[in-house]
């Protein structure tokens, strides 16, 4: 039974924060009385292997819903075949001021500079050790707000040395427009840098804990073709086990019109679909299958997931088409894929 679309007028009067953290709360709590099954269909089991990891299923949702690894049981239930949760940073932040997040329901679209917003890597870790799910779990991964650029190697080595014993794989998160600066990691001597570092704390990590886990990483969909040649061939060069693509975009130009469009922040949604889905297509050209693609950007039905697998994704990822259509709409792409 899909109830979502009764829902979701009375969701979309409250502030988007608000409604966030009430639709959450409200999952989280269905799961512990036993009635989501009730209400949402039995997860599909399609397995697939990539980086090594057997995954349930294809589509996975996209770090940000849950930043803090609260909800993971809840989230579980819907039927991903993967969680990703964060981003989460070293030391606990508020974010940015309030209001930090805007709905554009006439183009589907969020805009958002939440601005890594989490209790800190600490917390986060807590709620993995006290979760039931045994699938695949991504912890997402990045540098505190006030950390220096110079320095930001520094935070995610430790966000990879605390996460590494409870994820199944970690993701590096060099794209968000909502930390100042942070970008500039994707650049080519910034990010040679940081993959080294990571990659051979990597090496003494797998000998330490005696598993080997995946590190990804996340990149921009405003990259222009030779950057991400460049990156593509820096996974290579150093080894990187996956690129999730892609990330909140700054273009405004689909969305120009609108009265909110000016807002500062990332945009996510309908309005990213076409620009993440070129740059799944140049990483799979530049790649040939030596590393998976994570596609995640404007996802909204089950023909948009089979776009980004047909352009070279290995896996898929949701986030704003399920603020929009609901639990409802993981049934649809699973049916198709």
């Amino acid at each position: 039974m899909n109830i979502y679309p009764f829902l979701r007028p009375a969701l979309f009067a409250l502030d988007p924060e608000t409604a966030h953290t009430v639709t959450l709360k409200f999952l989280k709590a269905g799961q512990q009385l036993g009635l989501n099954s009730l209400f949402f269909p039995n997860p599909v089991s399609e397995p697939v292997n990539v980086m090594g990891l057997t995954f349930k299923n294809k589509l996975g949702l996209a770090a940000g819903l849950d930043k803090n690894g609260d909800y993971i049981d809840a989230l579980a239930g819907l039927g991903f075949g993967f969680i990703e949760i964060g981003t989460v940073t070293p030391r606990p932040q508020p974010g940015n001021p309030k209001p930090r997040l805007f709905r554009l329901p006439e183009q589907q679209a969020i805009i958002n500079r939440m601005g890594f917003n989490n209790l800190g890597i600490e917390h986060l870790l807590e709620q993995v050790q006290h979760t039931d799910f045994k699938g695949i779990l991504g912890i997402n991964i990045g540098k505190n707000f006030d950390t220096p650029l110079e320095n930001a190697a520094e935070d995610y080595l430790i966000g990879l040395r605390k996460s590494y014993p409870f994820a199944s794989y970690i993701t590096i998160n060099i794209s968000s427009p909502n930390t100042q600066n942070l970008r500039q990691l994707q650049q080519s001597e910034e990010l040679k840098n940081l993959l080294s570092a990571l990659k051979q704390e990597q090496h003494i990590l797998t000998t330490q804990h005696g598993k080997y886990v995946p590190l990804v990483v996340k990149i921009a969909p405003d990259l222009t073709e030779t950057e991400i040649s460049h990156i593509a061939r820096l996974l290579q060069e150093f080894a990187l086990d996956g690129v999730i693509a892609t990330n909140t975009t700054l273009d405004r130009s689909l969305v120009s019109q609108h009265p909110l469009a000016g807002e500062t922040g990332g945009l996510s949604g309908l309005p990213v679909k076409e620009k993440s889905t070129a740059v799944v297509k140049i990483l799979a050209a530049e790649l040939q299958g030596k590393l998976p693609i994570i596609a995640a950007g404007g996802i909204f039905s089950a023909a948009d997931a089979q776009e980004k697998l047909a352009a070279g994704a290995s896996l898929v990822q949701i986030y704003s088409g399920l603020i929009y259509q609901g639990p409802q709409l993981l049934a649809d792409i699973l049916q198709k894929i």
